[in-house]
């Protein structure tokens, strides 16, 4: 433990499992007290229990205002403040045109677009009041470049990356840095592939899917004064799929 988060106070959204539970996990080991938030409430708990008093857990629909009020003020009760807010929960489905819902297509968007943006709007006053503050939206590289068969992922994780610059250049006079982060395969339940699965092999230079622990590093320097001088920018972990064909 280096303590590089000592003092920090974060909430981060869907940190039951996968990234955000790695993310949860990591900066407790660096010194800051977590406020876990997601709609799996067992997974949730038990994590909150296994990472000890400077975590708890409160449950998120990221798609409820109300769910998101509740949780930043049950932050600031438990912890004295927030600091740190990682918009970090979604899903990810998929169609080809004509067969892909509306449905379909508006639950992606509000979870994985209008997620991050209710979580802005309820945390903003609480960042602004604890600066110097940092957001950090979970984007993907699909926020990068296109996806076939995709669409609603896409759109959303675009919109993340543009929503993250327009918060950065509205909250930057307040205290409140905003990047966003693009991750490429990563091997989570979100993804649903087995540790040996082909998936994604080929797409990367690196030619295999990545791990949660391999994105939690940038999440902590992006959350840390250590990036100071980052802001609105997009930060991408992918194995090199977005820097061409291999």
């Amino acid at each position: 433990m280096s303590n590089r988060l000592t003092g920090r106070v974060a909430l981060i959204s869907g940190a039951a499992s996968g990234m955000g539970a790695s993310h949860a996990r990591a900066f407790i080991a660096e010194g800051a007290s977590v406020m876990i938030g997601d709609i799996a409430d067992a997974a949730g708990a038990r994590l909150a229990e296994e990472l000890g008093e400077q975590a708890a857990f409160i449950h998120l629909d990221v798609t409820r205002s109300q769910d998101w009020a509740a949780a930043v003020a049950e932050t600031v009760r438990r912890f004295g403040k927030l600091d740190v807010l990682v918009n970090n929960a979604g899903i990810l489905d998929g169609g080809p045109l004509g067969e892909y819902t509306e449905k379909q297509w508006q639950t992606v968007i509000s979870i994985n677009l209008t997620g991050p943006f209710l979580g802005l709007t309820a945390a903003r006053d609480a960042l602004v009041a604890a600066r110097p503050a940092s957001v950090v939206n979970i984007s993907s590289a699909a926020g990068i470049q296109g996806v076939p068969g995709v669409h609603a992922y896409t759109a959303s994780k675009f919109g993340v990356r543009g929503l993250t610059k327009s918060a950065a250049l509205e909250l930057a006079p307040h205290g409140v840095r905003v990047n966003s982060v693009h991750p490429g395969g990563i091997l989570t339940p979100m993804l649903g592939a087995p540790a040996d699965s082909a998936l994604d092999r080929g797409a990367n230079t690196l030619a295999r899917l990545g791990l949660p622990e391999e994105v939690t590093p940038l999440v902590v320097f992006l959350v840390s004064e250590e990036s100071s001088y980052c802001n609105g920018a997009e930060f991408v972990v992918d194995g090199g799929m977005t820097a061409g064909r291999v």
